[in-house]
């Protein structure tokens, strides 16, 4: 099949006026002018997709699709602490059905926003059986926690890796997500690294996300502390002086693979881990912007992080704490922290941090976020202001605020 529109965007060469692509199966086959397209595969079908952009479909590295019923239930709350024991409030009140509907109605919000891959933890992964294949290509991270009772054997990954052996055809994938720091033990995070180097499998956790976890880690003090510590959990990992960052990496618990969502409160040390020569260098950092001034978290060090050569990426995080799942005001987003901290972002920078960027954190570059021969054929086509040339065809992507009505997964039309 070949799917023809007037702007083609690869994300791996410039711009193409009157583009087209050439879909084989579940893959890209071929991607390029037209004329050249049609000389080479005339005889194929062809789908002209008329005065429309044809771009990678956009993947959201960090969402909770459990929690698509909480939009607005949340109002902002005087320290984030506060805001963990309003949601855990919440979660008490739902039972399987409510988050089954949740998921459903996820996966419709991200389809008409033109997502067609999303990295999503799962909070309740014995949820997983009653669900059908997923309509998105999904990672799903079975999300771990051991705050009263640390894990000091693999015993809890056991079932998560026999669940995922049974869906291996499910599209997407699977992996490993120990919640954070202030809820995960060094050593389940020590067994979560060695468990996904073994198994090739991607992982990802919260990290660094507030103040109070910072306040906590570094003195062993504040709301978060003292709220974990009357649960019991054990302390003796705060008061060192040191982030969470920090503590995990000193504990050999972290590595450049991970997927490490959030990181807004760094300091010096913690950049130093992040620099060239440093232990973290090229990890992969999910911005959840619109989430980040939900809980009016300090200014995100945009910045520093580029300087550092991070693979940065951008996610929603749940609708709990932010108003949609649409990324396109994500892109935007992203511009103004740019703008505010003087770096200068591209447009065509900003939109890989939702296609090339994500695919590279899950380890599938030419597979995943790109439009070439080899990847999956997971597309989506845009309006086209008709106006836009080149390098400004990026920026058109950026300020796109209609549904997307178009959109291709493994070469299969989605509705």
């Amino acid at each position: 099949m070949l799917y023809r529109a007037r702007t083609l965007v690869t994300m791996t060469t410039p711009p193409v006026t009157d583009g087209a692509v050439v879909v084989r199966g579940d893959s890209i086959a071929a991607a390029c002018g037209w004329k050249e397209v049609r000389r080479e595969f005339g005889s194929e079908d062809v789908v002209d997709l008329g005065e429309r952009i044809l771009l990678p479909g956009l993947i959201n590295a960090h969402c909770h699709l459990d929690y698509s019923t909480m939009r607005n239930a949340i109002g902002p709350q005087r320290s984030f602490t506060e805001w963990i024991g309003r949601i855990n409030a919440l979660k008490r009140e739902l039972d399987a059905d409510d988050y089954l509907k949740a998921i459903a109605a996820g996966f419709r919000e991200a389809r008409r926003w033109g997502t067609t891959t999303i990295l999503n933890i799962e909070a309740f992964p014995e949820l997983l059986p009653r669900l059908p294949p997923p309509p998105l290509r999904t990672w799903w991270f079975y999300e771990m926690i051991d705050v009263r009772q640390r894990i000091v054997t693999d015993e809890l990954l056991a079932g998560a890796l026999a669940f995922f052996d049974e869906r291996s055809d499910w599209l997407g994938g699977f992996g490993l997500s120990p919640h954070a720091p202030y809820t995960a033990s060094a050593e389940l995070y020590r067994l979560t690294r060695d468990c996904s180097r073994a198994r090739g499998l991607p992982w990802t956790t919260h990290l660094c996300e507030s103040a109070d976890e910072d306040e906590m880690f570094r003195h062993a003090r504040g709301p978060l502390h003292d709220f974990l510590k009357k649960l019991g959990r054990p302390m003796d990992d705060c008061g060192a002086g040191r982030s969470a960052l920090e503590t995990l990496t000193a504990a050999g618990a972290l590595g450049p693979e991970c997927i490490a969502v959030h990181l807004n409160a760094l300091n010096e040390a913690d950049f130093a881990l992040l620099a060239p020569g440093g232990p973290l260098h090229g990890l992969s950092v999910v911005h959840c912007p619109l989430s980040h001034f939900f809980f009016g978290h300090p200014e995100f060090p945009l910045a520093r992080l580029w300087e550092l050569d991070v693979n940065l990426c951008l996610g929603t995080d749940s609708l709990a704490s932010s108003p949609s799942l649409d990324l396109f005001p994500r892109l935007r987003a992203l511009a103004a922290t740019a703008a505010s901290a003087g770096l200068a972002l591209s447009a065509r920078e900003r939109l890989a941090t939702v296609t090339l960027n994500p695919a590279r954190a899950l380890g599938l570059t030419g597979r995943l976020g790109s439009i070439q021969a080899g990847a999956w054929a997971d597309l989506i086509a845009l309006s086209d202001p008709g106006d836009a040339a080149g390098e400004a065809v990026y920026e058109a992507i950026c300020e796109n605020r209609t549904f997307v009505d178009w959109m291709l997964i493994s070469g299969i039309p989605i509705a």
